[in-house]
């Protein structure tokens, strides 16, 4: 089993529990699912671009991506409806706990200036959002291969109920935040 779905089964659920005075294990809060997403508008000139992207965004989080295509067509951004124009994968299971735990314990600590992570970045329903600015912080990613550094959005869908338990199932899993 992977070390931090361990550390939430043996750790966490029963703190947590023990903190929103919860009476059944089940109603702790957990995460549901991860997806990462990154935007490709140059690709609807060159579609070399997106053989390049998913070659290292699927070692990124162990899958193949999706392609994400625009729903409609918008003149000034010269996109018509049905270009491809990004992609996202999303993980469950093994591979979720898997993306999270590289995140929380090398990917974030490699940024540059990292103080934690704002408090702003919660949703009223105690999703979190962040965005990367570059995809070589990743170990995955060869420096190397990559042609042009693009930006990266992770959400990170839990069953919270709002910010503050969304938050505590976070800290709980070494998330860093700021104080």
């Amino acid at each position: 089993m992977q070390r931090l779905k361990e550390k939430y089964m043996n750790e966490v659920i029963g703190k947590l529990q023990q903190e929103l005075g919860l009476k059944n294990s089940l109603a702790v809060p957990r995460i549901s699912k991860i997806v990462i997403s990154i935007g490709l508008g140059e690709a609807k000139d060159d579609s070399g671009i997106l053989e390049k992207v998913k070659v290292y965004f699927s070692e990124l989080g162990g899958q193949t991506p999706v392609v994400t295509k625009a729903k409609k067509s918008i003149a000034t951004f010269k996109v018509s409806k049905g270009q491809p124009i990004g992609m996202m994968m999303t993980l469950r299971g093994t591979r979720m706990y898997a993306f999270l735990d590289k995140l929380v314990s090398i990917v974030l600590p490699k940024v540059r200036d990292f103080k934690g992570i704002s408090q702003n970045c919660f949703d009223a329903q105690g999703n979190l959002n962040i965005g990367l600015k570059e995809q070589t912080i990743f170990p995955e990613v060869d420096y190397k291969s990559v042609d042009k550094v693009r930006g990266l959005a992770v959400t990170i869908t839990t069953t919270a109920k709002n910010k503050e338990e969304g938050k505590k199932l976070l800290e709980g899993l070494g998330m860093p935040f700021r104080s």
